[in-house]
């Protein structure tokens, strides 16, 4: 789950670290009464969406008075910001962050995530801030140092000495910079964060650092014990019908693909949808019903990749093992039935009662294509479409 920067921000002073003074406001009326808490006219506008690039799109202004802030408060609200990270269609500007500004001597960059791939907790340090972390590695890898440690009550000082060695800080600030990093590591564990980053973290003219741009996202599975984080969810950030499969407890993504697929296991849902690319034709979500899907739960998931309007035929592929073949199909073509089904679907069964849930689908009196295996079942799709 990602959440906006003033949120993130929030969260950071919470754990102790330094951020500006901001305001958030969400219509233009708000805004002369919510700035009478900063201390400064010079104020810089932040639209709050959740992708980067914003600034580059023309989502963040500096303003001098009043009537530039209202200005350009205005021209924000209701644009669709355009970003390498939003897509062509934007976001909507539903959100406001004025803050006041901060005068810059350097730019870092710094982030805390779980590394994956060695089970590590890792801080990545950049003299480069203020650009994207990926382009510094690739351009100028020497300009980046990773450190990784095992998870811990808190870091080690020789830990510590690794991850702001690059900064090159004097006394005073290397104190301000443990008090960051703690805050970040402290997220991290705390509330089962997957990324906290500051870009950038500057030294300001007053010698001081400033966590001066912040980005947190979250593991979903862990929002049941973080309860206040899960209330900053904005629903207007994501994509409506994942909103809805997050209701029915599916995992859902959105693509940009023409052929629905309904899986069960992430693994073979992976393999569905390289099997379709290898055909000629592209996905049009990852869907994964889970092990235990209930008749209902089925019915869910075939009804929310129909509402994707560029699915143009939709291929079905389950293995049978806690969910059985045999429930699947009754969910499909009860869901078949209600929606009025005019595309193409094929359907691959396997495993538990797959006879019987084969014998279902004949008996449904619907145009459903059985597939012996997934090569048979990709062909028979893209065929379909076409």
């Amino acid at each position: 789950m990602n959440i906006h920067e003033h949120q993130a921000k929030d969260l950071l002073k919470k754990f102790g670290a330094p951020v500006p003074f901001g305001v958030v406001v969400y219509n233009t009326n708000e805004i002369l009464t919510k700035i009478k808490s900063l201390k400064t006219n010079n104020l810089v506008v932040k639209a709050q969406i959740h992708a980067g690039g914003r600034g580059k799109a023309g989502g963040i202004k500096l303003v001098k008075n009043q009537d530039e802030l209202i200005s350009a408060a205005s021209q924000m609200f209701g644009r669709f910001l355009v970003t390498p990270q939003t897509g062509p269609e934007g976001k909507e500007v539903k959100r406001l962050y004025i803050e006041e500004v901060s005068e810059v001597s350097k730019e870092f960059y710094l982030s805390c995530l779980v590394d994956r791939s060695t089970a590590k907790i890792a801080f990545i340090s950049s003299t480069e801030g203020g650009t994207e972390i990926e382009q510094i590695a690739k351009k100028n890898p020497e300009k980046v140092i990773t450190t990784k440690f095992d998870l811990s009550d808190k870091i080690e000082d020789k830990d510590f000495d690794k991850i702001i060695n690059i900064f090159n800080l004097d006394i005073q600030q290397k104190q301000q910079a443990r008090k960051i990093i703690n805050s970040m590591f402290n997220i991290l564990v705390k509330k089962d964060a997957s990324l906290v980053e500051i870009n950038p973290l500057i030294i300001a003219k007053s010698n001081k650092l400033i966590c001066l741009d912040a980005k947190i996202n979250f593991d979903d599975n862990a929002m049941f014990r973080n309860q206040d984080i899960h209330l900053l969810r904005d629903l207007n950030e994501e994509d409506p019908i994942e909103v809805e499969a997050s209701k029915s407890d599916l995992s859902y993504i959105k693509l940009d693909g023409s052929i629905g697929c309904m899986v069960n296991g992430a693994g073979l849902a992976m393999a569905t949808m390289d099997i379709i690319k290898l055909y000629g034709e592209e996905p049009a979500n990852f869907l994964d019903v889970g092990g235990g899907a209930s008749k209902e739960k089925v019915k869910s998931a075939f009804k929310i990749i129909l509402s994707d309007k560029n699915v143009k035929g939709i291929l079905i592929n389950i293995f049978g093992g806690i969910l059985r073949c045999d429930v699947l199909a009754k969910g499909v073509v009860e869901a078949a039935k209600e929606i009025k089904l005019k595309v193409p679907l094929v359907v691959r069964l396997a495993g538990t009662n797959f006879k019987e849930g084969k014998k279902i689908l004949s008996e449904s009196n619907l145009k459903i294509l059985s597939a012996n295996d997934l090569d048979d079942a990709a062909k028979k799709i893209v065929e379909a479409i076409k």
